[in-house]
Order: C-alpha cells, then sequence, then structure tokens
C-alpha cells in the first residue's frame, strides 16, 4: 500500500501548498512514485502549481519530474465517497500519496487526517499560528489542546478502532527569524512542552524567502533549477535546498534515502 502524507493546518498562509509540492517532487526526483491530490475544492493552490508545471515543461520542451495529480469526482449517490475512490486509484500506482488539506475545517479535510501515516503541519511561528494547536494563559503557559489539535486526536482514534496504525505527527516552524528572538524562544519553549503531552514532533521548516514567490507561476521548486539552466545558485537559494534536505529527512519515511 501507497504511505499517505497529509499537509495539513486550518489556518491558511502557513506554507502548506508549498510544502506539498517540494515534499512531493523531491520524491519523484529520488525515484518515487507519487500521486497528488488537492483537497482545497476552491482555492487549489497545489493543483495549480502542478498544473503551472506541466504547462511550462510543455512550453519549454523540458523533462521534468512529475507526481500524478488525480482529481476528485462529484459524490455520486450510493457510491464510494471520491476521496477515498481517488485514493485508491493512485494506490494501485504509486509508493506515496500526498493530500494538501484546505486552510479551512472540511469534511475532506477530516477525512483526510483519518488517512495520514505521515501528518506535516507547518505553521508560522507566532502565538497567533500556535493558538490552533493550543490554549495558552495570559503568561504562556499550554492549558490544553485546541481545535485543530482535537481533530488530530479524533482521527488518530479513528485509525486506532480501524487498526490503521499511528499518525507520525510533525510540526513545521515556517518563517522563522534569523535571529533568537524572545517571541521565537516562547513559542519553541511552548512548541516543546505541548509535543509531549499530544504526540508531535518539531522540525524547523522553510525560511521567509522570495525565490518561492518566484517559482510558483511556472511551476518550479529549488530542485529544478539547474534544470532551467540556473548554474550559479545563490547562497539564499542553497540555504533553502538545504532546508528542504533536512525536511525530507525529518520526515522518516519508508524506503527514502536523500539524494539531491
Amino acid at each position: 500500500m501507497a504511505h499517505i502524507i497529509v499537509v495539513g493546518n486550518e489556518k491558511g498562509g502557513s506554507g502548506k501548498s508549498t510544502t506539498s509540492m517540494h515534499v512531493a517532487t523531491a520524491l519523484v526526483r529520488m525515484g518515487h512514485r507519487v500521486g497528488a491530490l488537492d483537497l482545497d475544492v476552491r482555492q487549489r493552490t497545489f493543483g495549480r502549481y502542478l498544473e503551472n508545471r506541466a504547462a511550462y515543461a510543455a512550453r519549454e520542451g523540458l523533462d521534468l519530474p512529475m507526481p500524478i495529480l488525480a482529481h476528485m469526482e462529484p459524490e455520486a449517490e450510493g457510491g464510494i465517497d471520491p476521496l477515498s475512490k481517488a485514493v485508491a486509484e493512485l494506490d494501485a500506482v504509486c509508493d506515496f500519496i500526498l493530500l494538501d488539506c484546505p486552510g479551512s475545517h472540511t469534511r475532506l479535510s477530516q477525512m483526510a487526517h483519518t488517512l495520514a501515516d505521515t501528518l506535516i503541519t507547518p505553521m508560522n511561528d507566532s502565538f497567533v499560528d500556535f493558538d490552533l494547536l493550543a490554549r495558552l494563559s495570559p503568561e504562556g503557559k499550554v492549558l490544553g489542546p485546541s481545535i485543530y489539535a482535537e481533530m488530530v486526536w479524533a482521527a488518530r482514534q479513528m485509525r486506532g478502532e480501524a487498526g490503521a496504525g499511528p499518525i507520525d505527527w510533525l510540526v513545521l516552524r515556517n518563517r522563522l527569524g534569523t535571529q533568537a528572538m524572545h517571541n521565537k524562544r516562547k513559542v519553541g519553549g511552548a512548541l516543546a512542552t505541548l509535543s509531549k503531552r499530544i504526540g508531535f514532533r518539531v522540525a524547523p521548516g522553510f525560511s521567509e524567502r522570495v525565490i518561492f514567490r518566484e517559482l510558483f507561476p511556472r511551476g518550479l521548486t529549488l530542485l529544478d533549477l539547474k534544470d532551467i539552466g540556473t548554474e550559479q545558485l545563490s547562497m539564499s537559494n542553497i540555504a533553502a535546498r538545504q532546508e528542504l534536505r533536512e525536511l525530507v529527512g525529518e520526515l522518516n519515511l519508508p524506503g527514502v534515502s536523500i539524494a539531491f
């Protein structure tokens, strides 16, 4: 069976689609068969990112490694739900399936979390984003899990009842500041405390970089720059590639050895 990776966070603007695109294409570049499904049926940022990639490759005559982008059909009366059908079709031909969830609570997102073998939750490094994971006292003390963490807990319970195995949950601290600011230390301390209480791992994600906004219209990732003739990478781009290497390594996915 394919290993299912779900990228989820109920807050928009946390870097889910950028994370989804880079993880999916990195796995393809390492020789794995990867299926992709965008569950944000309204914005479709991840889906459009992959469509931009296919269009750019065709226009420029490039052979860019591509995940298999699947689409969900409308739900048929009395039939199997569209998410299960799409995942089953990808499962037959893929080693990994990556599901990118919307930045809001939806039935599709809730279902996707019950399918996750690996759950990636990108969050901006601030207490605004942290509030989705846990409630804090005015002094910064963790009082208990919040709405998103409770949804993940429910997904874990459903998987346990179905004998589907645990969810390996990784929280990514995106847009980390370059300096050890007081707020950054406080967020890190709160995450460390919460991770022990509700069972997730913490890892650094992607720093804020202009390159990510520039890549989207062409559907490119950091790993494609040499393919399009960008031989001399800037120090910022090299640092971003290293962040991606560390992220894929932190995922600890079965059968994956870093090769980029």
